[in-house]
């Protein structure tokens, strides 16, 4: 299996950086005329902003209001709209959801995708993944897409305006990838571009998480008070450049695997997906039997940062153990990525992680082992 890293062409990110937009993709040869997609938010905030930006290198550019739902339809539209304006680029500009309808939208197209994402939530603005969903907000299919973004350009002064839940959120996402890219080279399994990991792709997720346990807490001091320090700065690139480096070009492990478990539970859909993604992180270190003071260090990152170590956190209090049986179930279902683990994985060995990494969490918590449930294999 041959080496592949994956990354964007280049990766902009500073106080103001929408101001730049344009001369950027001008730097890259880039040309319009531009169709932006845009979040609700992100045209209220920066169509002035793009209209001098783009007007500046001659640009010219039409906002596309994006309809809510990375969808086949929506993708549709975005594609009328593109082939209407004859746009060379397209440009996505909001949260996750936006920039996955671009980028789709600008592959079928066959044209550059510009990513310029509103919050840091999750590490998904690098990478060529594209989730679509059902008008009705179910995943319909993951598409694989032949080439990253051209530019990503990140504004702090943006994301800093963001609600501070969201940016926790992208730490919690970002706290798994190393120690996934650890199990994946571990097991020697493929990554998302279906080879093998660098050194250099498990480094950056090494760093990314160095970066979390330095700078997250003073980060998400500075997120409340809506002030772009160099801690915020940071962690903005470890939870979007880092990861996304790293989960692309080293791998999935355990900690997404049960993330997507935890969505067959309905009272688990208004948690954000890095809010569950820090509970998988935690279970996954406890199915792979880690150091306790490893575990000891990740629930006190969460802790302080304020991302879940409990099933009651994540909406699951009281949770039946029939619910967790299913949990588990479809965590390990056949094209997940807990099989990139270095040993096979069972759903009763997940079952027995998400419990024992709750009764962790309690502990951690003041809460103590007062859930109840059998600690022996269970499915």
């Amino acid at each position: 299996m041959l080496s592949v890293f994956s990354s964007p062409s280049r990766y902009t990110q500073g106080l103001n950086a929408t101001r730049r937009l344009g001369g950027e993709m001008a730097g890259l040869g880039i040309t319009g005329p531009a169709l932006i997609v845009a979040g609700g938010s992100a045209r209220a905030q920066l169509s002035s902003t793009w209209e001098q930006s783009l007007g500046q290198v001659g640009c010219g550019f039409k906002i596309h209001g994006f309809g809510g739902e990375c969808s086949l339809a929506e993708i549709a539209r975005i594609r009328q709209a593109a082939e209407a304006l004859g746009a060379k680029v397209i440009v996505g500009a909001g949260g996750g959801k936006v920039l996955d309808a671009g980028r789709a939208t600008a592959a079928e197209l066959s044209v550059p995708f510009v990513s310029c994402p509103t919050l840091a939530s999750t590490d998904s603005p690098c990478s060529a993944v594209a989730v679509i969903y059902t008008e009705a907000g179910v995943v319909e299919q993951i598409r694989i897409l032949p080439s990253n973004p051209v530019l990503v350009l990140v504004d702090t002064q943006v994301i800093v305006n963001a609600p501070p839940r969201l940016f926790a959120s992208g730490m919690g996402d970002a706290l798994a990838t190393w120690f996934e890219a650890r199990a994946c080279v571990k097991s020697g399994s493929a990554n998302v571009r279906g080879g093998s990991s660098t050194r250099s792709a498990l480094a950056l997720a090494e760093l990314c998480y160095r970066t979390l346990l330095e700078d997250g807490a003073r980060a998400m001091e500075a997120a409340r008070a809506r002030t772009v320090s160099p801690a915020f700065e940071r962690v903005v690139e470890a939870n979007t450049l880092l990861s996304g480096l790293g989960f692309e070009s080293a791998g999935l492990a355990a900690a997404h695997s049960i993330h997507n478990g935890l969505t067959v539970a309905p009272e688990t859909h208004s948690f954000y997906h890095g809010e569950k993604v820090a509970f998988g992180t935690l279970s996954q270190l406890v199915l792979e039997n880690s150091p306790r003071s490893e575990i000891d260090e990740v629930l006190a990152f969460c802790c302080a940062i304020g991302l879940p170590v409990t099933l009651a956190q994540i909406g699951l209090k009281n949770v039946a153990r029939e619910l967790l049986e299913r949990i588990a179930l479809r965590s390990v279902q056949k094209d997940e990525s807990i099989h990139n683990e270095p040993f096979e994985v069972s759903a009763g060995m997940v079952l027995k992680a998400i419990i024992d990494a709750d009764e962790l969490g309690r502990a951690c918590l003041g809460g103590g082992n007062a859930r109840g449930f059998p600690s022996g294999p269970g499915l």
